[in-house]
């Protein structure tokens, strides 16, 4: 199914235009058509695993903001105990 996705819009063509030729070959919805929902997170794990290294960096820009860090270490010196 990906290969295909990956093909056609590679081609061009949209989502919405390729999703009606899918089907689901094994499980429980056997013989349907997959969700968008399902056809984009597929792109997204495949996205993932071909550059691993942005999304490492996504995950560490959000964790450490600098401006949340600064105003946690004035807090801290400002406080006495």
């Amino acid at each position: 199914m990906l290969h295909t996705v990956l093909r056609r819009r590679a081609n061009g063509e949209s989502v919405e235009q390729i999703r009606p030729d899918l089907w689901i070959a094994t499980g429980k919805r056997k013989g349907q058509n997959p969700s968008l929902t399902s056809i984009y997170r597929a792109l997204a794990e495949h996205a993932k695993r071909e550059t691993p290294h942005l999304g490492r960096l996504s995950q560490v820009g959000n964790a450490a903001a600098p401006n949340k860090i600064k105003r946690h270490l004035r807090c801290d010196r400002t406080r006495r105990w």
